[in-house]
């Protein structure tokens, strides 16, 4: 009887290979960062508002999908013009439609760049954090003990780019369901305010002027955000200040 043939060993993946995600979504960010920024620009949706109106009236479904794809390639891949892409969705769908369309696509976009990470880094990361000292050591052990109220910080503070809030976790190693659902909750205050100026974009552009993104640091608008930082951050101010009393 013939002998039966053994199972040959798998080989782990090279290096290149494990990386290749995140060297992709490295090189697509540098060539967008140089060549797309002309196009991403609020005068390309001046120059076309009529057009995508046209095709939204007739071509509703289909325009959503391309919307949605777009935005998270752009989130994906960090390209620039997060904000027009943020804007055209309230342009084009409404403050309702538009909003759920922007937290939606940003979510998923944020949870692919993730997941590049932390597949490309994982195995080396994890290894060199847990020998890490000073700083990152206290960076692993705060997003360890407070990991939901730090993400929802990294998504409500203003100031945090969102690509940094979307690499930092992956490079910290903090669960990916925490990741996913306080994506989807934190960013969705900036994401009302920036569809919510893509609604009256129209007028804007009639009147022959750009949206004003500086709205989103007006004190009507960035205070009750402020106040939501607050509230993510009192638990961890709490677990600070409580061995303080103790002792």
């Amino acid at each position: 009887m013939p002998k039966a043939e053994t199972p040959k060993p798998t080989r782990p993946k090279s290096g290149f290979a494990r990386h290749l995600p995140l060297i992709v979504v490295v090189a697509v960010a540098l060539i967008g960062a140089m060549t797309l920024k002309e196009y991403l620009s609020f005068d390309t949706l001046r120059d076309n508002r009529e057009a995508l109106m046209a095709f939204r009236d007739q071509n509703y479904l289909v325009l959503v999908a391309l919307f949605a794809a777009i935005y998270i390639i752009m989130v994906v891949f960090s390209l620039p013009g997060a904000a027009v892409a943020s804007v055209t969705g309230g342009f084009l769908f409404g403050l309702a439609a538009g909003g759920a369309l922007n937290v939606t696509s940003a979510t998923i976009g944020a949870c692919g760049i993730f997941l590049a990470a932390r597949w490309g880094l994982g195995e080396m990361l994890t290894a060199k954090l847990e020998a890490a000292e000073g700083r990152i050591q206290m960076l692993k052990n705060a997003l360890r003990q407070n990991e939901i109220e730090v993400l929802l910080l990294l998504r409500l503070v203003p100031a945090v780019p969102f690509f940094v809030a979307n690499l930092l976790p992956a490079l910290v190693g903090v669960r990916f369901s925490n990741f996913l659902w306080t994506t989807a909750i934190g960013i969705i205050p900036g994401a009302i305010v920036f569809t919510w100026i893509g609604v009256g974009v129209g007028e804007v552009f009639d009147r022959g002027e750009d949206p004003d993104l500086s709205l989103l640091w007006e004190p009507h608008v960035i205070g009750p955000i402020l106040g939501l930082c607050v509230l993510a951050a009192m638990p961890i101010i709490v677990k600070t200040l409580r061995p303080k009393k103790a002792s």
